[in-house]
Protein backbone atom coordinates (compact mmCIF):
# COMPACT_ATOMS: atom_id res chain seq x y z
CA UNK A 1 0.00 0.00 0.00
CA UNK A 2 1.38 3.42 -1.03
CA UNK A 3 0.45 6.22 1.35
CA UNK A 4 0.08 9.91 0.54
CA UNK A 5 0.56 12.08 3.61
CA UNK A 6 -0.52 15.68 4.15
CA UNK A 7 1.65 17.73 6.52
CA UNK A 8 -0.15 20.87 7.68
CA UNK A 9 -0.50 23.47 10.39
CA UNK A 10 -3.33 25.82 11.29
CA UNK A 11 -5.25 25.59 8.01
CA UNK A 12 -8.43 23.51 8.16
CA UNK A 13 -10.36 23.24 4.91
CA UNK A 14 -7.72 22.18 2.37
CA UNK A 15 -5.84 19.33 4.13
CA UNK A 16 -9.01 17.41 5.01
CA UNK A 17 -10.55 17.97 1.60
CA UNK A 18 -7.39 16.74 -0.12
CA UNK A 19 -7.24 13.53 1.94
CA UNK A 20 -10.95 12.91 1.38
CA UNK A 21 -10.69 13.55 -2.37
CA UNK A 22 -7.78 11.13 -2.85
CA UNK A 23 -9.49 8.41 -0.82
CA UNK A 24 -12.73 8.93 -2.73
CA UNK A 25 -10.93 7.91 -5.93
CA UNK A 26 -10.86 4.32 -4.58
CA UNK A 27 -7.50 3.58 -6.16
CA UNK A 28 -6.00 0.13 -5.67
CA UNK A 29 -2.89 0.36 -3.53
CA UNK A 30 -3.06 4.12 -2.81
CA UNK A 31 -4.50 5.81 0.27
CA UNK A 32 -4.16 9.25 1.88
CA UNK A 33 -3.94 10.40 5.49
CA UNK A 34 -2.57 13.17 7.70
CA UNK A 35 1.14 12.74 8.39
CA UNK A 36 2.08 11.59 11.89
CA UNK A 37 5.74 11.94 12.86
CA UNK A 38 7.66 11.50 16.11
CA UNK A 39 11.37 11.00 16.64
CA UNK A 40 13.07 10.37 13.29
CA UNK A 41 15.39 7.37 13.00
CA UNK A 42 17.94 7.73 10.22
CA UNK A 43 17.86 4.00 9.49
CA UNK A 44 14.07 3.86 9.12
CA UNK A 45 12.40 5.26 5.99
CA UNK A 46 9.11 7.16 6.39
CA UNK A 47 5.91 5.27 5.67
CA UNK A 48 4.85 7.71 2.94
CA UNK A 49 5.37 7.49 -0.80
CA UNK A 50 4.31 11.14 -1.23
CA UNK A 51 4.01 14.00 1.26
CA UNK A 52 2.21 17.25 0.47
CA UNK A 53 3.99 19.85 2.60
CA UNK A 54 1.96 22.82 3.83
CA UNK A 55 3.85 23.86 6.98
CA UNK A 56 7.58 23.04 7.09
CA UNK A 57 8.51 26.65 6.35
CA UNK A 58 7.31 27.44 9.89
CA UNK A 59 8.53 24.28 11.68
CA UNK A 60 12.27 23.50 11.32
CA UNK A 61 11.79 19.95 12.67
CA UNK A 62 9.31 19.21 9.89
CA UNK A 63 11.77 20.56 7.30
CA UNK A 64 14.50 18.23 8.61
CA UNK A 65 12.06 15.28 8.59
CA UNK A 66 11.11 16.00 4.98
CA UNK A 67 14.74 16.10 3.86
CA UNK A 68 15.22 12.69 5.49
CA UNK A 69 12.12 11.47 3.67
CA UNK A 70 13.42 12.65 0.28
CA UNK A 71 16.74 10.89 0.91
CA UNK A 72 14.77 7.68 1.37
CA UNK A 73 12.71 7.96 -1.81
CA UNK A 74 9.62 9.87 -0.65
CA UNK A 75 8.37 12.44 -3.15
CA UNK A 76 7.70 15.72 -1.32
CA UNK A 77 5.58 18.48 -2.82
CA UNK A 78 7.53 20.81 -2.81
CA UNK A 79 11.08 19.46 -2.64
CA UNK A 80 12.46 20.67 0.74
CA UNK A 81 16.05 20.94 -0.51
CA UNK A 82 15.09 23.60 -3.04
CA UNK A 83 12.45 25.20 -0.83
CA UNK A 84 15.11 25.69 1.86
CA UNK A 85 17.00 27.93 -0.57
CA UNK A 86 13.89 29.99 -1.33
CA UNK A 87 13.90 33.71 -0.80
CA UNK A 88 12.69 36.73 -2.73
CA UNK A 89 16.17 37.61 -3.98
CA UNK A 90 15.03 38.91 -7.36
CA UNK A 91 14.64 42.42 -5.97
CA UNK A 92 16.82 45.15 -4.43
CA UNK A 93 18.02 43.54 -1.17
CA UNK A 94 18.85 45.66 1.86
CA UNK A 95 20.94 44.82 4.94
CA UNK A 96 19.47 44.31 8.38
CA UNK A 97 18.49 47.40 10.35
CA UNK A 98 19.57 45.69 13.60
CA UNK A 99 22.38 43.19 13.95
CA UNK A 100 21.19 39.58 13.64
CA UNK A 101 21.47 37.56 16.88
CA UNK A 102 25.04 36.69 17.79
CA UNK A 103 26.64 39.38 15.58
CA UNK A 104 28.20 42.78 16.26
CA UNK A 105 29.55 45.66 14.20
CA UNK A 106 32.73 43.58 13.74
CA UNK A 107 30.63 41.06 11.81
CA UNK A 108 29.66 43.76 9.33
CA UNK A 109 33.10 44.95 8.21
CA UNK A 110 32.38 44.08 4.56
CA UNK A 111 29.21 46.17 4.57
CA UNK A 112 29.26 49.61 2.95
CA UNK A 113 28.46 52.27 5.52
CA UNK A 114 26.60 54.48 5.20
CA UNK A 115 24.53 53.09 2.35
CA UNK A 116 23.95 55.35 -0.65
CA UNK A 117 20.22 55.74 0.04
CA UNK A 118 19.68 58.36 -2.64
CA UNK A 119 21.07 56.04 -5.31
CA UNK A 120 18.82 53.24 -4.05
CA UNK A 121 15.73 55.47 -4.10
CA UNK A 122 16.58 56.77 -7.58
CA UNK A 123 17.01 53.23 -8.93
CA UNK A 124 13.87 51.67 -7.38
CA UNK A 125 11.60 54.71 -7.27
CA UNK A 126 8.44 55.45 -5.30
CA UNK A 127 5.85 54.25 -4.55
CA UNK A 128 7.41 50.90 -3.63
CA UNK A 129 7.06 47.97 -1.25
CA UNK A 130 9.48 47.12 1.54
CA UNK A 131 9.16 43.45 2.53
CA UNK A 132 11.20 40.61 4.03
CA UNK A 133 13.46 38.65 1.70
CA UNK A 134 11.94 35.39 2.97
CA UNK A 135 8.49 36.62 3.96
CA UNK A 136 4.98 35.50 3.15
CA UNK A 137 1.36 36.20 3.98
CA UNK A 138 1.92 39.97 3.82
CA UNK A 139 3.90 39.80 7.07
CA UNK A 140 6.06 42.93 7.65
CA UNK A 141 5.12 44.37 4.24
CA UNK A 142 5.06 48.17 3.98
CA UNK A 143 3.75 50.31 1.11
CA UNK A 144 6.05 53.35 1.07
CA UNK A 145 5.49 56.50 -0.96
CA UNK A 146 8.60 58.59 -0.15
CA UNK A 147 11.88 58.49 1.77
CA UNK A 148 10.18 59.38 5.07
CA UNK A 149 7.74 56.48 4.67
CA UNK A 150 10.66 54.23 3.83
CA UNK A 151 12.76 55.07 6.89
CA UNK A 152 9.73 54.81 9.17
CA UNK A 153 9.11 51.28 7.83
CA UNK A 154 12.78 50.30 7.73
CA UNK A 155 13.21 51.32 11.37
CA UNK A 156 10.52 48.74 12.23
CA UNK A 157 12.20 45.89 10.33
CA UNK A 158 14.28 44.70 13.31
CA UNK A 159 16.91 42.16 12.17
CA UNK A 160 15.01 41.10 9.05
CA UNK A 161 16.76 41.17 5.69
CA UNK A 162 14.49 43.26 3.47
CA UNK A 163 13.87 43.90 -0.20
CA UNK A 164 12.62 47.06 -1.86
CA UNK A 165 10.37 46.52 -4.86
CA UNK A 166 8.88 49.21 -7.08
CA UNK A 167 5.10 49.29 -7.06
CA UNK A 168 3.30 48.52 -10.32
CA UNK A 169 0.36 50.76 -11.18
CA UNK A 170 -1.78 47.88 -12.31
CA UNK A 171 -5.08 47.76 -14.13
CA UNK A 172 -5.42 43.98 -13.83
CA UNK A 173 -3.95 41.63 -11.26
CA UNK A 174 -3.83 37.83 -11.35
CA UNK A 175 -2.87 35.17 -8.82
CA UNK A 176 -2.11 31.96 -10.69
CA UNK A 177 -2.09 28.50 -9.16
CA UNK A 178 0.47 26.33 -10.94
CA UNK A 179 0.37 22.57 -10.27
CA UNK A 180 2.80 19.93 -11.53
CA UNK A 181 4.54 22.50 -13.76
CA UNK A 182 1.74 21.75 -16.24
CA UNK A 183 -1.60 23.18 -15.14
CA UNK A 184 -2.38 26.83 -14.48
CA UNK A 185 -5.49 28.26 -12.85
CA UNK A 186 -5.70 32.04 -13.26
CA UNK A 187 -7.53 33.79 -10.41
CA UNK A 188 -8.39 37.50 -10.73
CA UNK A 189 -7.18 39.16 -7.53
CA UNK A 190 -6.96 42.62 -5.98
CA UNK A 191 -4.38 43.05 -3.18
CA UNK A 192 -5.81 46.48 -2.36
CA UNK A 193 -8.99 44.95 -0.95
CA UNK A 194 -9.46 43.55 2.57
CA UNK A 195 -7.87 40.10 2.82
CA UNK A 196 -11.16 38.19 2.75
CA UNK A 197 -12.31 39.98 -0.42
CA UNK A 198 -9.18 39.86 -2.60
CA UNK A 199 -10.23 37.02 -4.90
CA UNK A 200 -12.66 38.47 -7.46
CA UNK A 201 -15.54 36.03 -7.72
CA UNK A 202 -17.29 37.99 -10.50
CA UNK A 203 -14.41 39.41 -12.56
CA UNK A 204 -14.68 41.35 -15.84
CA UNK A 205 -13.73 39.83 -19.20
CA UNK A 206 -10.00 39.89 -19.97
CA UNK A 207 -8.04 39.95 -23.21
CA UNK A 208 -7.38 36.33 -24.24
CA UNK A 209 -3.85 37.16 -25.42
CA UNK A 210 -3.08 38.61 -22.00
CA UNK A 211 -4.33 35.47 -20.26
CA UNK A 212 -2.24 33.25 -22.56
CA UNK A 213 0.83 35.35 -21.81
CA UNK A 214 0.18 35.10 -18.06
CA UNK A 215 -0.28 31.33 -18.30
CA UNK A 216 2.92 30.89 -20.31
CA UNK A 217 4.99 33.07 -17.99
CA UNK A 218 3.65 31.32 -14.86
CA UNK A 219 4.68 27.93 -16.26
CA UNK A 220 8.10 29.25 -17.29
CA UNK A 221 8.79 30.54 -13.78
CA UNK A 222 7.69 27.36 -12.01
CA UNK A 223 9.70 25.13 -14.33
CA UNK A 224 12.77 27.29 -13.76
CA UNK A 225 12.27 27.27 -9.98
CA UNK A 226 11.47 23.57 -9.77
CA UNK A 227 8.14 23.99 -7.96
CA UNK A 228 5.34 21.45 -8.39
CA UNK A 229 2.98 23.67 -6.40
CA UNK A 230 3.18 27.44 -6.41
CA UNK A 231 1.27 30.65 -6.96
CA UNK A 232 2.58 33.35 -9.29
CA UNK A 233 1.22 36.88 -9.01
CA UNK A 234 1.14 39.26 -11.97
CA UNK A 235 0.40 42.96 -11.82
CA UNK A 236 -0.54 44.22 -15.30
CA UNK A 237 0.40 47.78 -16.23
CA UNK A 238 -0.35 49.06 -19.75
CA UNK A 239 -0.97 45.52 -20.94
CA UNK A 240 2.36 44.18 -19.64
CA UNK A 241 2.23 41.50 -16.90
CA UNK A 242 4.93 41.94 -14.27
CA UNK A 243 5.64 38.89 -12.10
CA UNK A 244 5.95 40.48 -8.68
CA UNK A 245 5.58 37.46 -6.38
CA UNK A 246 6.36 33.94 -7.50
CA UNK A 247 7.82 32.00 -4.56
CA UNK A 248 4.78 30.68 -2.70
CA UNK A 249 5.37 26.91 -2.31
CA UNK A 250 2.59 26.59 0.31
CA UNK A 251 0.05 28.98 -1.21
CA UNK A 252 -3.30 29.93 0.26
CA UNK A 253 -5.86 27.19 -0.40
CA UNK A 254 -8.51 27.98 2.19
CA UNK A 255 -12.08 27.54 1.01
CA UNK A 256 -13.27 30.73 2.71
CA UNK A 257 -10.46 32.74 1.15
CA UNK A 258 -10.25 31.50 -2.45
CA UNK A 259 -13.95 30.71 -2.93
CA UNK A 260 -15.69 27.46 -3.83
CA UNK A 261 -14.84 27.35 -7.56
CA UNK A 262 -11.12 27.98 -7.05
CA UNK A 263 -11.04 25.63 -4.07
CA UNK A 264 -12.55 22.77 -6.10
CA UNK A 265 -9.94 23.20 -8.84
CA UNK A 266 -7.06 23.29 -6.34
CA UNK A 267 -8.20 20.20 -4.41
CA UNK A 268 -8.78 18.08 -7.51
CA UNK A 269 -5.61 19.13 -9.32
CA UNK A 270 -3.33 18.64 -6.31
CA UNK A 271 -5.00 15.27 -5.64
CA UNK A 272 -4.30 14.22 -9.23
CA UNK A 273 -0.67 15.32 -8.92
CA UNK A 274 -0.14 13.49 -5.61
CA UNK A 275 -1.62 10.28 -7.04
CA UNK A 276 0.52 10.55 -10.18
CA UNK A 277 3.66 10.89 -8.08
CA UNK A 278 2.61 8.08 -5.74
CA UNK A 279 2.31 5.71 -8.69
CA UNK A 280 5.88 6.55 -9.71
CA UNK A 281 7.33 6.42 -6.16
CA UNK A 282 9.79 5.67 -4.69
CA UNK A 283 11.99 8.20 -6.41
CA UNK A 284 15.57 8.52 -5.21
CA UNK A 285 16.69 11.98 -6.29
CA UNK A 286 20.01 12.78 -7.92
CA UNK A 287 21.58 15.07 -5.35
CA UNK A 288 22.73 18.08 -7.30
CA UNK A 289 20.91 21.34 -7.97
CA UNK A 290 20.61 20.74 -11.70
CA UNK A 291 18.59 17.59 -11.02
CA UNK A 292 16.39 19.31 -8.44
CA UNK A 293 15.62 22.17 -10.79
CA UNK A 294 15.48 20.32 -14.10
CA UNK A 295 18.04 22.85 -15.28
CA UNK A 296 18.38 24.01 -18.85
CA UNK A 297 22.06 23.01 -18.78
CA UNK A 298 21.11 19.40 -18.09
CA UNK A 299 18.56 19.46 -20.89
CA UNK A 300 21.13 20.96 -23.26
CA UNK A 301 23.67 18.31 -22.31
CA UNK A 302 21.15 15.51 -22.90
CA UNK A 303 20.27 16.95 -26.32
CA UNK A 304 23.94 17.19 -27.24
CA UNK A 305 24.55 13.58 -26.20
CA UNK A 306 21.48 12.43 -28.12
CA UNK A 307 22.61 14.35 -31.21
CA UNK A 308 26.08 12.82 -31.00
CA UNK A 309 24.62 9.32 -30.79
CA UNK A 310 22.28 10.11 -33.67
CA UNK A 311 25.16 11.44 -35.77
CA UNK A 312 27.11 8.29 -34.99
CA UNK A 313 24.25 6.11 -36.18
CA UNK A 314 23.91 8.13 -39.40
CA UNK A 315 27.62 7.77 -40.06
CA UNK A 316 27.46 4.04 -39.60
CA UNK A 317 24.54 3.84 -42.03
CA UNK A 318 26.45 5.84 -44.64
CA UNK A 319 29.47 3.63 -44.18
CA UNK A 320 27.32 0.56 -44.76
CA UNK A 321 25.83 2.07 -47.91
CA UNK A 322 29.34 2.81 -49.13
CA UNK A 323 30.29 -0.77 -48.53
CA UNK A 324 32.57 0.07 -45.60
Amino acid sequence: MKKIGVLFGMENTFPGALVERINSMNLDGITAEFVEVGGVRLDKPPAYSVIVDRISHDIPFYRAFLKHAVLNGTVVINNPFWWSADDKFFNYSLPHKHFPPGTTDRSMRNLEYPLDWEEIFEYVGFPSFLKPVDGGGWRDVHHVHNRDDFFCAYDQSRDLCMTLQRAVKFNEYFRCYVVGQEKVHIMPYDPRRPHAERYLLDPPAYDKKLLKRVEKDALTLCKALGYDLNTVEFAVEDGIPYAIDFMNPAPDADLHSVGHKNFEWIVQTVADLAVKKAKAAPAIAAFHWGAFLGSASNATTKKAVAKKKSDGKKKSAKEKLAGK
